[in-house]
């Protein structure tokens, strides 16, 4: 066995002993209750935690020594410029990359989150909007308990669906091993930098390396082995090629998370003048055999513009030739990431998303973004 075939049962040691002490001692909801409260990178953890959980915070509060916050610093003007492009390929194309992946897609089914596209599209928001701001590992963010509570979901994911008597992890491996997570940086780093190529936006080489090495730094917060993770973008293609692309296949769960999340767009957008664009988007950022995989409709009519608007694209980031179609499109898949509702990571209740002020005025600043003040 390999040391990537073995991820496919490796936990997470640390957060999963937390959720396993909260869950045998009937402290989880209170537990929830504080966390709800500790969002910012320079509060103090709250005193009323267990000290299993104040330890666990305490030693995932800083990122690893080998973090460059320099290089972390360059990922953060890119975003600036191309954030709302990003949304877009994660729209368009992340999420659906992600429900290829048959035991995954299995694994959200199990926890009930078949039907809750917006919900999940939220998080995912949240998630990046934190990681993206300017320090995000520094004192003036929210990302360190961002990634904190994320670890913490996923071992409670894992605790209940390995005690579910559904699924068997000597045979299929632990639910959201540390090979899923692999798999998930992949898609929301080297695949959304394909994708955002593939609707025609210009991201350079230097880039791309930076975005993928924000995903890196967070991916060991997030309790990937970072000898698991490859250092440059070149090799991480690689690896994406043979670990998550290799794999992908269609699967009932990962159709009908798919058509939510189809459903949702189509809803959002208005009218019946759009009715297949969405599906268009799809196909054009992912691959064919995903689209295919995962009953994405094929609108023939729809996926000729949608392909010719690649260069309408290219033209949008020179302030160029603003085609109605293509300009409305690319705003509805910021609104649907960075300007509607999320759900907390903890506790499920509904709030706004938090975007970076300075984030929020460049891009209303250039008429990119649907973004409102919180």
């Amino acid at each position: 066995m390999t040391a990537v075939e073995a991820l496919m049962y490796q936990g997470d040691p640390l957060a999963d002993a937390v959720i396993a002490d909260l869950a045998e001692t009937g402290r989880i909801e209170a537990v929830n209750e504080v966390l709800a409260q500790f969002r910012a990178n320079d509060q103090p953890i709250p005193g009323d935690l267990p000290e299993s959980v104040r330890d666990y915070l305490i030693a995932t509060d800083v990122p690893p020594d080998w973090a460059d916050l320099d290089r972390v610093a360059h990922a953060y003007e890119f975003f600036a410029d191309d954030g709302v492009h990003v949304a877009s390929v994660l729209s368009f194309g992340a999420m659906v990359n992600c429900y290829a992946q048959p035991r995954p897609s299995r694994v959200l089914t199990l926890t009930h989150r078949l039907n809750q596209p917006h919900r999940r599209l939220s998080e995912t928001s949240q998630f990046v909007l934190n990681m993206m701001g300017r320090d995000p590992f520094g004192s003036g963010g929210s990302f360190v308990p961002t990634i904190q509570k994320t670890r913490l979901i996923h071992a409670a994911v894992r605790y209940f669906i390995e005690r579910s008597g559904k699924w068997d992890s000597a045979a299929e491996g632990v639910p959201l091993c540390q090979q899923d997570l692999l798999g998930a940086l992949f898609i929301f780093s080297v695949q959304v930098i394909d994708g955002m190529r593939r609707i025609g936006i210009s991201v350079s080489e230097d880039e791309a390396e930076s975005y993928y090495y924000v995903w890196r730094v967070t991916g060991a917060m997030l309790g990937i082995p970072a000898e698991a993770m490859p250092e440059t973008l070149a090799e991480a293609r690689e690896l994406n090629a043979l670990l998550v692309e290799a794999v992908y296949a269609p699967s009932p769960e990962g159709v009908a998370l798919t058509r939510n999340l189809l459903d949702l767009y189509e809803n959002i957008l208005p009218g019946e003048v759009f009715d297949g664009v969405i599906a268009a988007m799809v196909r054009q950022t992912v691959d064919p055999r995903v689209a295919d995989w995962m009953e994405v409709p094929d609108s023939r009519g729809w996926t000729t513009a949608v392909r010719a608007g690649t260069r309408l694209m290219r033209a949008l980031e020179r302030g160029e030739d603003r085609s109605r179609i293509a300009t409305k499109v690319l705003d509805k898949a910021g609104e649907i990431l960075l300007g509607g509702s999320v759900r907390t990571l903890t506790d499920g209740q509904s709030t706004t998303l938090d975007i970076p002020e300075d984030l929020r005025q460049r891009w209303q600043g250039a008429g990119m973004c649907p973004a409102k003040p919180a």
